[in-house]
């Protein structure tokens, strides 16, 4: 009888989610929204889709304003389907926030060293990130406090243990903290999926094994080339590479020892989707690219390496959508609709700053 229940619960639960895909901005929407003029032309157009999570916003919001509305779409959703997931569901929702969970800390953890005030730290938090025991961790008046409450408060405890110490949370370490963090996180991540009897062998280890690989490949690209040119050495880098993926093992152990770029085209040149964007990207030999185009194009027509990282996630997020009874659509969902915000606050940023000729060049639709 447990197990009917929780087949007729992940039913209704994966019916919602369906549905919530299907009310994502179209095609038309974004040409629509590509034609305004202000940002209220632009809360107008996403009436329909957003009415109720914009109606308290003042005439001509803030961009960031308007983005913080939209995510609270995403969050009145995923908090509903949470309250009524049960069994390894839960669970994996649960396992969705744990990301936003380490960016939230590892705010925290700047905050308390610049001495921030605690209310202003909260407001800046994702909410998707937050849990019950956080404002405990605002209380703390050194960064040993701090590190015991992570310990003892927050779900990411399992984490820190063995990786970090107390003398690890400086400003100098953040980023390794967050990595740190992140790594510890995907891996455990990646046995339940594959592990946990009601997924081992089901197209939910199916897709998130490739979801989380493609993530841990991503993470591991990026941390290698961030850390040109900083203090962070080779073997560093190497404990910052989750132990999974499509790299790992030859391909990680390659990007440890790269002195440059050319290194990294080496190794990506293993995998075709990871080439193809460094070639798109203009950061393929002889391409005349740089580093520096990560996040940004070098020019009109070309995309940076971080927005083909970025389409290569909601190809797998659509592709999710294609199998039946798997945990993964949620996942999928939530990224989908994360693009979506990033679309909407991109086209609100051009419309303010009024260069709406930069608004094709980035919009991702599904």
């Amino acid at each position: 009888m447990e197990g009917m229940f929780y087949n007729v619960n992940f039913g209704f639960i994966e019916g919602i989610v369906r549905g919530y895909r299907n009310t994502l901005l179209t095609g038309q929407n974004y040409n629509n929204l590509t034609q305004c003029e202000t940002i209220d032309d632009v809360k107008l157009q996403l009436g329909p889709a957003y009415g109720d999570f914009l109606s308290a916003l003042p005439p001509n919001p803030s961009t960031s304003a308007l983005a913080d509305k939209t995510t609270e779409k995403l969050v009145s959703e995923f908090r509903y389907l949470q309250a009524n997931a049960v069994g390894s569901l839960s669970k994996f929702m649960e396992y969705l926030t744990y990301g936003y969970m380490i960016d939230n800390v590892a705010l925290l953890i700047t905050g308390t060293l610049h001495e921030r005030d605690t209310r202003e730290l909260l407001e800046r938090c994702h909410p998707l990130g937050t849990f019950e025991t956080m404002p405990v961790l605002c209380v703390a008046t050194n960064i040993e406090e701090l590190y015991n409450s992570v310990l003892i408060e927050t779900p990411l405890a399992p984490y820190f243990k063995g990786s970090l110490s107390h003398h690890d949370l400086d400003e100098l370490n953040i980023e390794i903290i967050r990595n740190t963090l992140y790594k510890n996180y995907l891996e455990d991540f990646y046995q339940w999926v594959n592990n946990h009897p009601d997924m081992a062998g089901t197209p939910t280890a199916e897709v998130m094994s490739e979801v989380l690989e493609f993530e841990a490949d991503r993470r591991s690209i990026n941390i290698t080339l961030n850390s040109f040119g900083t203090e962070l050495s080779k073997a560093e880098r190497q404990k910052l590479y989750p132990s999974f993926g499509k790299l790992y093992p030859e391909g990680t152990l390659m990007l440890s020892r790269a002195d440059d770029l050319e290194g990294v085209r080496i190794v990506v040149d293993m995998v075709s989707d990871y080439k193809s964007f460094f070639d798109q990207a203009g950061l393929s030999q002889g391409g005349g690219g740089g580093v520096g185009n990560m996040s940004g194009g070098t020019g009109q027509e070309t995309k940076s390496l971080e927005d083909m990282f970025y389409q290569k996630e909601m190809e797998i997020s659509k592709m999710a959508f294609t199998h039946q009874f798997t945990h993964a659509v949620v996942y999928a969902w939530v990224k989908l609709r994360e693009q979506e915000i990033r679309n909407i606050t991109w086209i609100a940023e051009c419309i303010a700053q009024n260069q709406k000729e930069r608004i094709g060049n980035y919009i991702s639709v599904f």
